[in-house]
């Protein structure tokens, strides 16, 4: 008997604190939304921000350390020529005028 009316109570119980909480939701009025919530040097940041990933993600190639081609074989080496030696020019010092020159 008292397992029933336990029941029956919290069933009644439920029931009113339902009814309250739609009558409370049901009244109160919507507020309108709030636009300004960002700052314009925010904004700017955060677009920035998604140009420079998406840039990223966009073309890999860019990325260090990305090998796009590790499935073949490496690229031959090329050999060039030594680079000639070119010695420094020459310079003289003049006692006269006080500065160096170019000797021939």
């Amino acid at each position: 008997m008292t397992l029933g009316r336990f029941f029956r109570n919290t069933g009644r119980r439920q029931v009113v604190a339902a009814a309250i909480l739609a009558a409370i939701g049901l009244t109160t009025a919507p507020r309108p939304a709030d636009a300004g919530g960002v700052s314009p040097g925010a904004a700017i940041g955060i677009g920035l921000g998604a140009f420079a990933l998406g840039s990223v993600l966009a073309n890999p190639y860019y990325q260090p350390y990305y090998y796009p081609y590790s499935y073949y074989y490496p690229p031959t080496p090329a050999y060039y020529p030594q680079a000639p030696y070119y010695a420094p020019a020459r310079s003289c010092w003049s006692s006269y005028y006080r500065y160096y020159y170019a000797c021939c």
